[in-house]
C-alpha cells in the first residue's frame, strides 16, 4: 500500500499564478510554484474564515499557494476521518519554505478551545518554523497565546484582526522573510 506521504513526483505543471488545494488533496511542491501558505486555526465550532483568507490571498498581486484544511465536507461521522486530516495537516506544516497563517477566531469556550490548532502553534513555535499569528479578543484563550508566543519567540507579534494577519503574511512573502 502506498502512504499518501510517499509518492512518486508528479508531472510538471507549469508555473502557478495562484493556486487553491483543500483538504484532503495533498499538495506536491515544484520548483516553480509560488510561497505557500497554510491556512492553521480553528475549524470546528467557528466561522469559516479560511474562505475570508483564501480569497484575499487569492486577490494578492504575488502568486501564492494557498493550503486550507477546512474541507468543504468533512466526513464527521467516520471515525478514520480524524486521523486522515490531523496526518494531512502534518505532512503540510512541515513542508519547506511554508508560511504558516495562525488564525484563532472568537469561540464559545463551551464548544471549543480549539485544541489542535494550539498545540500547532506551540509545535511550529518549538521547531522554529515561519509563522504569522492572529488571536481575535473574544478567542477565550487569546492570552494564552500571547504569552506562548512572547515566551517561545519574544518580539513575535499576535494580531487581534484577520485583515492584519493577512497582510502580514502578504508581506512576510513578499519579503521572502524565512525567519517567521
Amino acid at each position: 500500500m502506498t502512504s499518501p506521504h510517499h509518492r512518486p513526483p508528479e508531472p510538471r505543471r507549469p508555473a502557478a499564478r495562484h493556486l487553491y488545494v483543500e483538504a484532503p488533496t495533498y499538495y506536491r511542491p515544484q520548483r516553480t510554484d509560488p510561497p505557500a501558505v497554510f491556512l492553521a486555526g480553528g475549524i470546528t465550532g467557528v466561522e469559516r474564515w479560511q474562505v475570508r483568507a483564501a480569497n484575499v490571498l487569492a486577490a494578492a498581486e504575488s502568486p501564492l499557494v494557498v493550503i486550507n484544511p477546512a474541507r468543504a465536507d468533512f466526513p464527521i461521522a467516520d471515525p478514520a476521518a480524524a486521523w486522515e486530516q490531523v496526518s494531512w495537516e502534518q505532512h503540510h506544516l512541515h513542508l519547506p519554505g511554508l508560511v504558516t497563517l495562525f488564525w484563532f477566531p472568537a469561540s464559545d469556550p463551551a464548544v471549543t478551545s480549539q485544541p489542535i490548532a494550539l498545540f500547532e502553534l506551540g509545535q511550529a513555535l518549538g521547531e522554529g518554523r515561519r509563522i504569522v499569528v492572529g488571536a481575535h479578543p473574544d478567542f477565550p484563550r487569546e492570552p494564552d497565546v500571547r504569552m506562548l508566543c512572547q515566551l517561545a519567540r519574544p518580539g513575535t507579534p499576535v494580531y487581534a484582526d484577520l485583515d492584519d494577519v493577512l497582510w502580514a503574511v502578504l508581506a512576510s512573502c513578499a519579503s521572502g522573510d524565512r525567519t517567521g
